[in-house]
């Protein structure tokens, strides 16, 4: 779902995955961390990536090159055995020339401080009261945290630094309960953060704070994700998570948009499972703050990050802006793509044959719907001059992974609002396997071959393929 493009899952036989590159078991604090639910988490996948797939990532190189990605990784992710992979996934994008930020969080170490040291807390994600006991446990897990961070980059012979980038002030006094040691954020020093990327360096930035007297403030590290995104115009954000994605009435959503997010938050926030809500939130926030896009990504999979980054799919869930997802007329350069999107169709005879020469011809028929500017379907639309009144709809095809998504249906009913600005009042569409979308779904009703135009009666007769003939009136 940075979905560069559809690497697909080969056998084990030929797989290349991060954890081959692995310097061995990663650094922890505790064996690999208990779920929401108090079970073990589920095993860790193993997503792999063909060798012939290198040529696809590379293809993206030039446009990720030069970008800031902000990885948030969780306290329990740093504790689980995947790290060391997470980490030898962050060389890789660095080496593609990707800037890198790394914003960690504390709350699995904190819990587990509490608990070693017999030390009770008041909270433990920076969210509610911290008192001095807190802070002070915090401070420790933050610099152990932070520490084995550094150990990690040390041994993919990555440059870091622990940075004081974040300026802080207390919440203050919410609802007559004062927050004693909780900040929010002020501003970060993007200048400093700047400079050390400039200096090839990994800004390392922890979930502490400092107040204007420079006294340690605790903040919640999904928040300080979202502001430090903000600052540096950051492209994406991904947090790294021991969760599958983003859950929603308990299936994960591999994407949404984020006004359909919103809208969720504030109707029905208990949809969301409590575990990720708090993602959910500071990802609306970073949108709406000039953040493009922000991925759900459960840390304990082998390769997640890259393939999340660099596949159509992902393996996460990805909240993106009104900008990400989009249906627009087709170009030139859309040609060889279109025909290799709907060669598949073609051989199973859903779709009528057209050469690339053909669909060059025909270009300004096309329109396209984009993920993230990977053409993933289209359609065309077509009128008859001696008919001004009549347009047909064709060479409708949606690849498969994102069938049941709407997608379809919206291409057709762009195509007919097109139409209808064009002075359009009646559409058709002729299909030998998809009738029931376009009569069930479209609203389109079946009529004979006589209310085809004539030039368009007389290839229908000369093709046999007897497609049933769809009309709709466009109101």
């Amino acid at each position: 779902m940075d979905r560069a493009s559809a690497l697909t899952r080969p056998a084990a036989s030929s797989q290349i995955t991060a954890a081959s590159m692995s310097n061995g078991p990663g650094p922890s604090l505790s064996p690999p961390p208990a779920n929401g639910g108090g079970h073990p988490p589920a095993p860790a996948q193993a997503t792999t990536i063909k060798p012939n797939d290198l040529r696809g990532i590379l293809k993206y190189v030039p446009r990720f090159q030069g970008q800031i990605f902000i990885i948030a990784i969780d306290g329990a992710i740093i504790a689980d055995e995947n790290f060391s992979n997470l980490l030898v996934d962050i060389a890789v994008l660095r080496s593609l020339g990707i800037k890198i930020v790394l914003v960690h969080g504390i709350g699995h170490q904190l819990q587990e401080l509490s608990v070693l040291r017999g030390v009770p807390i008041t909270n433990n994600d920076g969210t509610g009261i911290t008192d001095p006991a807190t802070l002070d446990l915090s401070i420790r897990a933050g610099s152990r945290v932070s520490h084995l961070i550094l150990e990690g980059l040390t041994q993919n012979s990555l440059k870091a630094v622990i940075t004081n980038a974040v300026r802080a002030l207390p919440v203050g006094i919410i609802r007559g309960v004062d927050q004693q040691l909780t900040g929010k954020v002020e501003r970060i020093d993007k200048d400093f953060v700047l400079e050390l990327i400039a200096q090839q360096v990994v800004p390392l930035i922890a979930p502490i704070a400092f107040g204007p007297d420079g006294k340690s403030l605790r903040v919640n590290s999904d928040l300080l994700a979202a502001e430090v995104a903000e600052a540096l115009h950051a492209t994406k954000i991904v947090y790294l998570t021991p969760h599958a994605g983003l859950e929603i009435n308990g299936s994960v959503r591999r994407e949404i948009a984020v006004a359909a997010l919103k809208k969720l938050l504030d109707a029905h926030p208990e949809h969301i499972a409590e575990p990720v809500r708090s993602k959910a939130t500071h990802a609306v926030k970073a949108i709406e703050t000039g953040t493009p896009r922000v991925h759900i990504v459960d840390g304990r999979i082998f390769d997640g990050l890259l393939n999340e980054i660099f596949s159509n799919e992902g393996v996460g869930s990805l909240v993106y802006g009104n900008d990400y997802q989009q249906i627009r007329k087709a170009a030139k350069r859309d040609v060889r793509l279109i025909y290799n999107l709907t060669r598949a169709a073609v051989k199973r005879e859903e779709l009528l044959h057209r050469t690339q020469q053909a669909i060059e011809k025909n270009i300004d028929q096309f329109f396209v719907f984009e993920i993230d500017e990977n053409i993933i379907a289209c359609v065309t639309l077509y009128t008859y001059p001696d008919k001004p009144q009549l347009a047909e709809i064709g060479s409708l095809y949606v690849l498969p992974f994102y069938h049941n998504r709407g997608i379809g249906k919206k291409m057709v009913e762009y195509a007919c609002l097109q139409a209808k600005e064009r002075g359009v009042t009646t559409v058709f569409a002729l299909s030998t396997q998809s009738y029931g979308f376009f009569s069930s779904v479209c609203g389109f009703e079946e009529t004979t071959k006589d209310a085809l135009p004539d030039a368009r009666l007389k290839l229908y007769e000369d093709n046999g393929r007897n497609a049933k003939v769809l009309v709709k009136q466009l109101g």
